[in-house]
């Protein structure tokens, strides 16, 4: 689709010109493999519709009762910091894939409305995600600039 912008995972965050980026800092022993992130529109914008489209490996059955531990920082100052259920989250929202998730690849598409009135700042979105049994089933780490650049950056 014009404007995403698949990413291959590789060492260290995955940098996209947009002004976002993401890191799995997972392990390898992980329940759930990140292996891409896209978002559309790209970049992000206040007040409209985005669509993410994840793919991940399951490397096993994902039951009811899996869960994600979100925190929203700005700067130093966490803004939210939430649990949600997964497969809670899954079935409330129709999602393309429901629990309990098969071994295998899999592709997850979700669009959300982005406030408008998110301010012209950078966030870092960690995301710590958990089997029914607790154990660690992925780890993602989000950065999201909103402030507006004059000139694209440069790594």
């Amino acid at each position: 689709m014009p404007g995403q912008q698949p990413l291959d995972v590789q060492s260290g965050p995955i940098r996209t010109a947009a002004g976002w980026e993401w890191q799995d800092c997972g392990l390898d022993t992980d329940a759930v493999k990140i292996e891409s992130i896209e978002v559309s529109p790209d970049p992000p914008e206040p007040g409209k519709d985005m669509t993410v489209k994840v793919k991940g490996i399951a490397r096993e059955v994902i039951e009811d009762g899996a869960s994600a531990d979100v925190t929203v920082k700005l700067g130093l100052i966490k803004i939210l910091q939430k649990t949600f259920d997964i497969c809670e989250e899954a079935r409330t929202n129709n999602a393309s894939i429901q629990c309990p998730v098969s071994e295998g690849t899999h592709i997850v598409e979700q669009t959300v409305a982005l406030p408008k009135e998110i301010p012209k700042a950078k966030f870092v979105v960690d995301v710590n995600g958990y089997t029914a049994s607790d154990d660690d089933m992925f780890c993602l780490k989000l950065t999201v600039d909103f402030m507006k650049r004059p000139f694209p950056p440069f790594w």
